[in-house]
């Protein structure tokens, strides 16, 4: 198990009401499993629409059970951008 940071941008930061938080996960679902449990709700729906980078990668279409998290890692959660 690895720990890291998890940050959310737009949608997903007013839906988890905070910018970042720590993961404690071997995998991406993993950590995605535990932010659906301290925040569900809207963060939840949102969640939905996201992509991923993790450490600067962009996670695609990959399973997000097969994404390897690294200890001190980051996992960003990009909601769908107007405009741009």
């Amino acid at each position: 198990m690895a720990a890291g940071t998890i940050r959310y941008w737009a949608a997903a930061k007013a839906a988890a009401g905070t910018a970042e938080e720590p993961y404690a996960a071997a995998t991406l679902a993993e950590a995605l499993a535990g932010v659906r449990e301290r925040h569900p709700g809207e963060l939840t729906r949102v969640l939905k629409r996201c992509s991923f980078l993790i450490d600067g990668n962009p996670v695609g279409t990959r399973g997000h059970e097969t994404v390897r998290l690294a200890e001190g890692g980051t996992v960003e959660v990009l909601p769908p951008f107007a405009g741009g």
